[in-house]
């Protein structure tokens, strides 16, 4: 795949921070029996990752799509279905590496050298492919009240041990005392709103040197490392919420960010790439917590 996909990806979430949305955060209206703010899918279940989460979230959203799962035009082909006349796929792209030997003029030593390069490829929502078996198409069951505190996202962040504290009304990590402050849970104005922050707050967490030490050079408040932290940490609350089904809650305070992203992502075409992947890592850290915890448990 050309190297032009990074423009390509980058322009389009670009055009949408221009015009003051996030991509990451939609207004989801309905509900599939796959989940309602669920990581897109692929054909088999499993979930796609990092850039590829926002750009298949981003194509739902402009082609008002509600089903979370996504097929090739061969794979629709081997479950019995067929991509209707007319519709128009949608890129994803994985990562991947050539071998080149090269020659040392000097010493005439050859060495092999891996380049790594992005390779794209199209797929389909199953609302654009008829004939699949029908839970490819199910609408999810009613749910509980939305503001009840979620007993799954509960266990989830206690099982990280991440030192959370509420009081206040403000909501921070602060590296120096390794710990998150939220306000109450009573003050939000939703469960999801909570959850959502929390989540935000959590993935700032991650980036602790004794966890994964992710550090953007940054310096001062503002600037183009403190921007790409906060870019980080809104995807990876955006990733979280995906994985525990709850609907990701823009936070007012971060419109503010919406200019320095766009600064970020204009100068460095692979800003985007990066801050995905630096946020799908921190989402899995955050999974990778929860077996201990229940292992422990149940001892």
């Amino acid at each position: 795949m050309k190297t032009d996909v990074y423009e390509r990806i980058t322009g389009r979430i670009v055009a949408e921070l221009e015009q003051g949305v996030r991509p990451w955060l939609k207004p989801w209206s309905a509900e599939h029996a796959a989940g309602r703010i669920t990581r897109p899918l692929r054909f088999n279940g499993m979930p796609y990752q990092g850039i590829n989460v926002l750009m298949l979230w981003g194509e739902s959203v402009a082609k008002g799509f509600a089903a979370p799962i996504w097929m090739t035009f061969k794979q629709a082909q081997e479950m019995g279905g067929h991509v209707r006349k007319g519709e128009h796929g949608s890129l994803v792209v994985y990562a991947d590496r050539i071998r080149k030997t090269e020659r040392d003029e000097a010493t005439g030593e050859e060495a092999e050298r891996e380049i790594p390069f992005l390779k794209g490829y199209t797929v389909f929502n199953v609302e654009q492919v008829e004939g699949l078996p029908q839970h490819f198409y199910g609408l999810a069951e009613p749910r509980l009240d939305p503001v009840e505190r979620n007993a799954r996202a509960d266990e989830f962040f206690a099982a990280t041990r991440a030192d959370v504290r509420h009081g206040g009304d403000r909501a921070y990590y602060t590296m120096a005392e390794d710990r998150v402050q939220m306000p109450p849970f009573e003050a939000f104005r939703d469960a999801e709103s909570y959850y959502a922050t929390l989540a935000h707050e959590i993935t700032h967490w991650t980036r602790h040197p004794s966890r994964l030490e992710r550090d953007f050079g940054r310096k001062r408040w503002g600037d183009e490392g403190y921007a790409m932290e906060e870019l980080v940490a809104e995807l990876g609350a955006a990733f979280l919420s995906a994985d525990l089904d709850l609907t990701p809650e823009p936070r007012e305070d971060h419109a503010a960010y919406i200019g320095s992203w766009l600064e970020v992502l204009k100068n460095d075409k692979r800003a985007i790439f990066t801050a995905a992947s630096h946020a799908q890592r921190a989402a899995d850290y955050l999974n990778g917590l929860q077996a201990p915890a229940l292992a422990e448990a149940a001892e």
